[in-house]
């Protein structure tokens, strides 16, 4: 035949319950191909198809109608193999002339609608099919063939029973799946079958399109009932494309297996979430069963009953200082100034609150375990007491030293120090709160010392070595040899960028060696003020020779530190201490103050005058500095120039070494009053002398009376004192600074002198002298004519009375 025939398509399907009062469907059976015979003109065709669309391949399956007497199996028969049937060219060039087994094409149908068999080709004169009940066709026993699907059958008219026809023998293989018939969707509406003329393809050995199934064996195939027809529903053809209608009945059964499948998961989850759901919400406000908090059991209590058993049982421990520790070292914290707070309310609501957790709820099924407590943090507060704590906990390293005791070198041992870890102190302090028992350790890391160990034994080698054997100065022609305690007693090691370094005192090396010349070096002279005419000049001083005490301690180091002992330097100029520069820089240029006293003549005690008064000429007191009268005159001793004169101690008049010095003091401290410095201390005598002023004068004693004033003006003072025209003389050079005002309230409270009589052998008999009386003398010192010092000092002088020696 010339005509396309579309290939028949078979699909897999589940058996299906009929309504009641519905017409048993005649089961499909599975089995080998069976021949059909020439389809004649006219008839309608078997599967439904409409005439010019596509052809699919053929299958192994043929639908047949159930009958009521055994069915007898055909023989197997081979399938030729045909292409997909999409090209008509190629259908006609293998269907050309052939006799092909006719295979009945089955199509989705909906169960309302009666479905009718049509009588193969060839088969018209065939007694009518009997109808076969669909339950006893299933319990009939064909091991040749399985029930696959159930397709309803409506009354059709009688037609010849189909007899069974011999298969030829053919080489396709046997079909080796069962494919059933997929359900058509509820939504399909269903179509007129319409009829065409087609015949039916013999299977390819291996269709492209075929669907997948599960393998089975070849089985015999019954014919189809003749007479049976019926009305079939195929699926709507979907006009957009140009594939098979059946395509999709491929894919339809997965498909709402799937949604099926979907469809019970949920409900299965929504079941499962329901009851989840219901149990942690059952379980909520109250805290699961062998819960603790920080070793405080609130199992089983309600959020109330639990935050009240928090509050009474940790609430006190949460206001105790925190032990804390570091290696050996410990102090406290106190929780409340380091912002450190309990939350009882937090803790028990997070216990108690509604959670989804699976953890939470395997808590209350199968009970709970110790939770941290919830706290409050000031990490400010927190921060600032950690850097507090290091002062107590932190240990610092101790650096290794070398020394030399008695001659002899010694060393004391590096020890590494303790450093809190600052960052990790406040999270170890928060986590171990109520948890832990017992101090809280703290992290802390090692701190080596700038001076390690080893730096401290390779430092105690060189010491060793250095006091090992003496060593030789070579300087000015002349070798001294310094002895191994004269070097430890000027060594030592200082500690520079971790090292320990050896130095020398050289100023205590220079004098080691100058005591061990003769002669070896020349002082310098500094600059000075001489009084050329009266008036101060500077006159400049003269270079000595010395020894650069830098250059002694380089060069005693590396002949100390090794084995050739000889330190060789030479002697250098040495520079006044004060030069003339530094003397023009003082300001002395004018005489600013000079007060002179009668000398009485007494010859010896004019020579302790003069004797002064060489000593106070050319005293310099720089800015800042005191000048004290006794410092300057001594020594008052015979070898210092003075003599013996008469004195008054005890309020007695005697003799003593320096006698007559008192006036130089007198002199002395009224030239100072009137410069308007600053009054250190000063002593009126017991008795008033007339050649002095009332209540303004002063007397010195050795170790117990002095006259000082301090210089408070910005330039040099320059002392000078002389003898000269009865009178002995005391004047200031500088620059003038202040001016003074002096005035005096004048004596009272006089009394006169009386005779006493004193004994012994040092008596000397003393006639009546000055009555006793009081008087108050007045300062007011300027400075650019503000009033800068106002003072007052009141003395009151007891009579000098006539002595008698018995």
């Amino acid at each position: 035949m010339t005509d396309d025939v579309p290939s028949a398509v078979s699909v897999s399907a589940p058996v299906t319950q009929e309504p009641a009062g519905a017409e048993p469907a005649a089961p499909v059976l599975a089995g080998s191909e069976e021949p059909a015979g020439p389809q004649t003109p006219g008839e309608p065709a078997t599967d439904g198809a409409v005439a010019g669309e596509p052809s699919t391949p053929a299958v192994d399956e043929t639908t047949v109608a159930p009958t009521d007497g055994p069915v007898e199996a055909p023989s197997p028969v081979a399938s030729t193999g045909h292409g997909q049937g999409d090209d008509p060219a190629a259908d006609q060039g293998d269907d050309e002339g052939e006799d092909e087994p006719y295979v009945p094409r089955v199509f989705a149908f909906d169960p309302n609608v009666p479905a009718v068999l049509v009588p193969a080709p060839g088969t018209e004169d065939a007694p009518d099919a009997e109808r076969v009940d669909a339950g006893s066709a299933a319990k009939d026993d064909e091991p040749a063939a399985e029930v696959t699907a159930v397709v309803p059958v409506v009354p059709s008219p009688a037609t010849p029973s189909t007899a069974p026809v011999e298969e030829p023998p053919s080489s396709a293989p046997a079909a080796d799946a069962t494919q059933v018939i997929p359900p058509v969707d509820p939504w399909s509406r269903p179509e007129p079958v319409v009829r065409t003329s087609v015949r039916s393809a013999p299977s390819a050995p291996s269709a492209p399109s075929a669907p997948s199934a599960e393998p089975a064996p070849a089985a015999g195939t019954v014919p189809l009932a003749a007479g049976l027809g019926g009305a079939f529903a195929p699926v709507p053809p979907d006009d957009s494309r140009e594939t098979s209608p059946f395509e999709g009945f491929e894919e339809e059964a997965p498909r709402r297996g799937w949604v099926r499948g979907l469809l019970w998961t949920g409900v299965g989850v929504l079941v499962l979430g329901g009851l989840y759901t219901g149990a942690q919400w059952f379980f909520s406000d109250k805290v699961p069963s062998g819960t603790s908090v920080a070793g405080v059991d609130v199992g089983g209590l309600t959020r109330t009953a639990a935050q009240d058993t928090l509050e009474s049982e940790l609430g006190p421990r949460a206001a105790e200082p925190i032990t804390l520790t570091a290696g050996e070292a410990s102090t406290t914290l106190d929780p409340a100034s380091a912002g450190l707070a309990f939350d009882a309310e937090a803790t028990a609501e997070e216990l108690t609150a509604f959670s989804m957790s699976p953890a939470r709820l395997w808590q209350h099924l199968f009970g709970g375990k110790d939770q941290l407590p919830v706290l409050t943090v000031d990490d400010d507060a927190l921060d600032a007491q950690v850097e507090t704590l290091r002062g107590a906990l932190e240990i610092e390293p101790v650096d290794g030293t070398v020394q030399f005791v008695d001659g002899a070198p010694t060393s004391t041992a590096a020890v590494d120090g303790t450093a809190l870890v600052a960052d990790e102190v406040p999270a170890v302090v928060t986590s171990s709160w109520l948890v832990t028992e017992g101090p809280v350790e703290l992290p802390t890391e090692p701190v080596e010392p700038a001076i390690t160990q080893e730096e401290t034994g390779a430092a105690l080698a060189q010491a060793q070595k250095v006091v090992s054997a003496p060593v030789v100065v070579s300087v000015g022609g002349q070798n001294p040899e310094l002895p191994p305690e004269a070097l430890a007693g000027a060594a030592s090691f200082a500690a520079t960028d971790g090292v320990l370094t050896l130095t020398f005192d050289g100023a205590l090396l220079v004098d080691a060696v100058v005591d061990r010349t003769n002669d070896l070096l020349t002082a310098a002279d500094d600059a000075h003020f001489v009084f050329v005419d009266g008036a101060p000049v500077i006159e400049g001083g003269e270079p000595g020779t010395t020894i650069d005490p830098a250059a002694l301690s380089a060069a005693v180091t590396t002949a100390a530190s090794g084995d050739e002992r000889t330190a060789t330097v030479e002697l250098v100029e040495s520079d006044p201490a004060q030069s003339v520069a530094a003397l023009e820089a003082l300001g002395i240029k004018e005489k600013v103050s000079e007060f002179s006293t009668p000398v009485p003549n007494v010859p010896v005690r004019t020579a302790n005058l003069r004797r002064g008064a060489e000593k106070v000429t050319g005293t310099l007191i720089k800015p800042g500095e005191t000048f004290s009268l006794v410092d300057t005159l001594s020594p008052i001793t015979l070898e210092g120039g003075y003599y013996a004169a008469g004195i008054v101690e005890s309020g007695r008049h005697t003799e003593g070494v320096g006698g007559g010095l008192s006036q130089m003091a007198t002199t002395t401290y009224n030239a100072g009053f009137f410069a308007g410095l600053e009054d250190v201390e000063h002593r009126p005598h017991s008795y008033w002398f007339e050649r002095y002023p009332a209540g303004r004068e002063a007397t010195i004693f050795v170790g117990s009376i002095d006259m000082r004033f301090k210089n408070d003006t910005p330039y040099g003072l320059l002392m000078q004192s002389w003898v000269g025209g009865g009178q002995l003389h005391v004047a200031i050079w500088s620059t003038k600074y202040y001016d003074v005002e002096t005035s005096s309230s004048g004596k009272s409270n006089v009394v006169q002198p009386s005779t006493v009589t004193h004994s012994g052998a040092d008596c000397a008999p003393t006639p009546a002298g000055s009555p006793g009386f009081s008087i108050t003398n007045y300062r007011k010192v300027y400075r650019e004519g503000e009033l800068v010092k106002d003072e007052s000092y009141r003395w009151t002088y007891k009579p000098d009375n006539a002595v008698v020696c018995e």
